[in-house]
Formats: C-alpha cells, sequence, structure tokens
C-alpha cells in the first residue's frame, strides 16, 4: 500500500510525524507499506508551524496518487500566516484531495487537517470527528460530528486532535496490515491507544 502524508508550510510536527513514525515502525515489523513525506506543491523545503525546514524528495501530484493520503492539521485554531486555514483559503491542496479521493485514493484527515478534507467538500453529508476548537466549523461544511478518537467510514477517516496522529497510524496499521503488527508498534514505542474508533 502505497501511503503519503502531505506537508505545507505551517503544518503541525506532531500530527505528521507521529503517523509517519508508526507506518514506519509497521514496514519493519512486517507491513507492506511504503510510506512518503511529500509537498502540497512542486516545492522540495517547507516549513512547520514551529519554524523547522523540512526537505522533501516529491510533491502531491495525480501521477503519483497514493492508495492512502494523510492530510495534517496546523495553524488552523490560530488563524496563522501559514497552515491548513491558509490552504483551505487558496483551494489548491482541496481540489487535489477531492479528485484523489474521486478516483478511488482513501483519505485521512488528522486533527485541522479534516478541515482541508471538509474544504474539498467530501466531508458533505458524513461523519467526521475533530479538534475540539474546530467542532462547530467543521459542521458548517455539512459534516455530522462524532465525538470519538477516530472516525472511519472507508474512504474516508478522521481523527480528533493533535496526538491522534499517533492513533490513526495504528489504527491504519491494524486495519490494512494486522491487528498483530499493530500491537508489535504499540508495544515497541511504549504507546497505549487512546479513545474510540468509530467505523
Amino acid at each position: 500500500m502505497k501511503i503519503q502524508i502531505v506537508l505545507f508550510d505551517g503544518f503541525g510536527e506532531l500530527v505528521s510525524l507521529a503517523p509517519f513514525e508508526v507506518l514506519k515502525r509497521a514496514m519493519d515489523e512486517g507491513a507492506s507499506f511504503t510510506v512518503d513525506l511529500i509537498s502540497s506543491e512542486p516545492k522540495l523545503e517547507v516549513t512547520t508551524s514551529f519554524g523547522v525546514t523540512v526537505k522533501l524528495n516529491d510533491f502531491l501530484r495525480m501521477d503519483n496518487r497514493p492508495d492512502l493520503l494523510i492530510v495534517p492539521g496546523g495553524g488552523w485554531n490560530h488563524k496563522a500566516e501559514h497552515g491548513a486555514r491558509k490552504q483551505a483559503e487558496l483551494g489548491t491542496l482541496p481540489k487535489m484531495i477531492r479528485e484523489m479521493h474521486n478516483e478511488g485514493t482513501i483519505v485521512a484527515g488528522v486533527c485541522t487537517g479534516g478541515m482541508l478534507l471538509a474544504a474539498s467538500g467530501i466531508l458533505d453529508g458524513r461523519k467526521a470527528t475533530m479538534h475540539d476548537l474546530a467542532q462547530d466549523e467543521i459542521s458548517e461544511y455539512g459534516a455530522e460530528l462524532l465525538r470519538y478518537r477516530i472516525v472511519d467510514q472507508g474512504n474516508i477517516i478522521t481523527a480528533r486532535g493533535v496526538t491522534s496522529g499517533l492513533d490513526l497510524g495504528l489504527w491504519i496499521t491494524e486495519r490494512f496490515a494486522s491487528a498483530q503488527i499493530a500491537a508489535a508498534v504499540e508495544y515497541r514505542m511504549e504507546y497505549e491507544r487512546r479513545g474510540v474508533v468509530w467505523s
């Protein structure tokens, strides 16, 4: 399974790198994944919400469409100059999310990355979870808010808050590899999963 985590200026560090590490460790345990960090646009360097520069090798494009796309949040709740809210305003990333989803890519939003799924239109009439500070806004996009840690509707997955990226990575591992591999990663990382997965 080809998995990509899309990064943009102002993305949140933990919401992106937590699922990245979980999925990489799942590969070490035998999961048939490839996992790559990619840019939201044709540039190979982005800056995180706290100013860390990240160098990348590729960018999001239809001719390299993943099986599963993970969209992190960052900067939404405090209306930062860069981040998820800015990406929603620009519209390019939400448009790509919608196009990839329409072509069969499973899309997962972590924290306010789910707001980019909402801005793409794919959550209209669907169930989703969201960071506490953006729950009213996601409902404005036509999503039905569920207050669970993870909401999995098959081809759309949302994870609630900043640290839920860990739980998302473990859920993806369980769903697409095995519960045994997910448990091995959980044990290796000395982390105990939190909350409920609604599916």
